[in-house]
């Protein structure tokens, strides 16, 4: 404990957000970019750029199941499961799907989907890619770790997080006239000006979405409230929480599905003006096939899915799952649903998405502003020669690696989507693997003292600004072409690299006129000594001739 509470508070403050802080960039950096990991998933598969677009709204639903019905029958008869994915505002496009059986020693077969066009051609040949998906699985599985491991990570640094928001307001007397304060060019007060305001401004989001990131895992943190409660039974738990269908059996003996068409009428029924997010057939050319009608919830804040079962044969109605959920489910889920955002709206979204960039922003500012403090008390021996602590060089290494490096990577990210080739076996792995690659090369040139901050964010911006040109090089569409026909959902990428990139151009300007300051400072201070020495060398000169006269 220090000498005061308030001191303590400070302490606490100060080593709990560094200690975590680059971790938590990276958790904060690829959740913001999960918020549109749908939108990514689309712009990665330029394959389907080209009509893919559906109005739901209008969509002749008894047709659309007629005909999703027999291409699955025809392209994949072996399949396990069939699925007939329906538009919607974040999926905007036909999908006939179906999974493979599994082999031996694997959980799951393997998937495929087929896309259809607006004039009903079939899509089948789409590149290999993780898109959005992998900002969203990186940013609590964190990739190349072990899952419990990485888990266990997250939520350390989550928690710490949580206790850096809840001190923050303690130690902040403040607050409200520190809102309005934003003083630029004033040195390390311009990054604490900075870090307060993106706090204060986005502070409910940031401890919504720290405490809920919490509750998504508690029962892996605290399992001992499960092994009380459900004596360990890890499944028992999730029934009560998620209730979902059990699958059906296969019985081995053929059996012919029934139309889908024909038991539509009595989905509507059982919807109850919900619309149908998806179909899913268990076993479809069995005698013990089960029809899954999942429907959407997207009105709702709860993330709870209801499903209506039918008989695949007879088509008679089971029931229906999820219809009365308990009140842990409904707790649990409303939690998931508010981390998760799956409900919001575009400008909702949007809003979501600057609430975690501001997250950002106040992360990487807290860890400037330390950096820069402890610069400044390193100043005068720096200046007279002494190397830079230890701390100092590791903190302001990182700093440069991870903040400028996270933007570099997901560009990285990107570009490996378009160059490397479409039916390269391994692509799904070496983009993931060029997204690391570009955040460990910036990390490895700022240790190595090679880049600036000046460099790092000008290559960052060249990137973001280069993806427009790269998509509409390697797409049928471009910006232009996508905002033309309302495909917003593509174009919204390339809006948001330019974007991206704009920004990290200004602040690589910036970076250049804080250089040309400082050169131009010394420079006015080495011209302003120069009469002074001139005139004592004139003087002596003067003395000197009038000594030899």
């Amino acid at each position: 404990m220090k000498e005061s509470f308030f001191r303590t508070m400070t302490w606490l403050h100060t080593w709990t957000g560094l200690l975590v802080c680059w971790l938590l960039m990276l958790i904060f950096f690829a959740g913001t970019l999960s918020y549109y990991r749908y939108e990514i998933n689309l712009w990665m598969k330029p394959e389907l750029h080209t009509n893919v677009l559906q109005q739901y709204q209008d969509l002749d639903l008894a047709q659309t199941l007629v005909q999703g019905q027999t291409y699955l029958a025809d392209t994949a008869p072996g399949a396990k499961t069939w699925m007939l994915r329906l538009p919607t505002h974040r999926l905007p496009f036909v999908g006939y799907a179906w999974m493979d059986a599994p082999k031996e020693g694997e959980r799951r077969g393997k998937f495929h989907e087929h896309i259809v066009t607006t004039e009903g051609e079939m899509i089948s040949d789409v590149r290999a890619t993780k898109g959005g998906h992998f900002f969203y699985r990186l940013h609590f599985d964190l990739h190349y770790l072990p899952v419990p491991l990485a888990r266990y990570l997250v939520g350390f640094a989550t928690m710490f997080m949580l206790l850096a928001i809840i001190t923050g307001i303690v130690i902040h007397k403040r607050i409200f006239k520190d809102f309005f304060a934003l003083r630029l060019k004033k040195g390390p007060r311009s990054w604490l000006d900075s870090h307060t305001l993106s706090s204060v401004l986005a502070l409910p989001y940031h401890l919504m979405i720290t405490y809920t990131g919490l509750i998504t895992l508690m029962f892996m943190y605290m399992p001992s409230a499960m092994e009380a409660t459900y004596d360990g039974n890890r499944k028992a738990l999730q029934k009560e929480i998620t209730p979902v269908s059990t699958p059906a059996k296969p019985s081995g003996t053929p059996g012919e599905l029934v139309s889908l068409s024909t038991i539509l009428p009595s989905v509507l029924e059982q919807a109850e003006g919900k619309p149908i997010r998806d179909i899913r057939i268990q076993n479809p050319l069995d005698a013990n096939s089960q029809i899954q009608v999942v429907l959407r919830n997207d009105s709702r804040v709860a993330d709870h899915e209801y499903q209506l079962l039918y008989q695949g044969t007879s088509g008679e109605f089971i029931g229906k799952v999820g219809d009365s959920p308990s009140s842990m489910g409904k707790a649990y889920d409303t939690m998931i649903g508010l981390h998760a955002g799956r409900f919001a709206e575009p400008t909702l979204r949007f809003a979501l998405f600057l609430s975690g960039v501001l997250g950002c922003v106040m992360i990487a500012s807290g860890t400037l502003l330390w950096s820069k403090k402890l610069r400044q008390k390193q100043q005068k021996q720096i200046d007279q020669g002494a190397r830079p602590s230890l701390g100092l060089y590791i903190t302001e290494s990182l700093n440069l690696g991870v903040i400028a490096g996270l933007p570099i990577a997901a560009a990285s990210y990107l570009w490996a989507n378009r160059l490397l080739s479409a039916d390269y076996a391994g692509r799904y792995d070496a983009e993931i693997n060029l997204f690391f690659t570009g955040l460990g090369v910036t990390l490895l040139l700022a240790f190595l003292g090679r880049i600036n901050w000046r460099g790092a964010l000008l290559t960052g911006g060249l990137m973001w600004l280069g993806i427009p040109v790269l998509n509409a090089l390697t797409s049928s569409e471009n910006l232009i072409t996508n905002i033309v026909k309302g495909q917003w959902f593509i174009a919204w990428i390339d809006l948001l690299a330019l974007m991206v990139g704009g920004l990290m151009l200004l602040a690589a300007s910036y970076c250049k006129r804080k250089i040309d300051n400082k050169v131009g400072n010394k420079h006015k201070t080495k011209v302003q000594d120069a009469p002074t020495t001139n005139s004592v060398k004139a003087a002596e000169s003067a003395q000197a001739i009038k000594e030899h006269v």
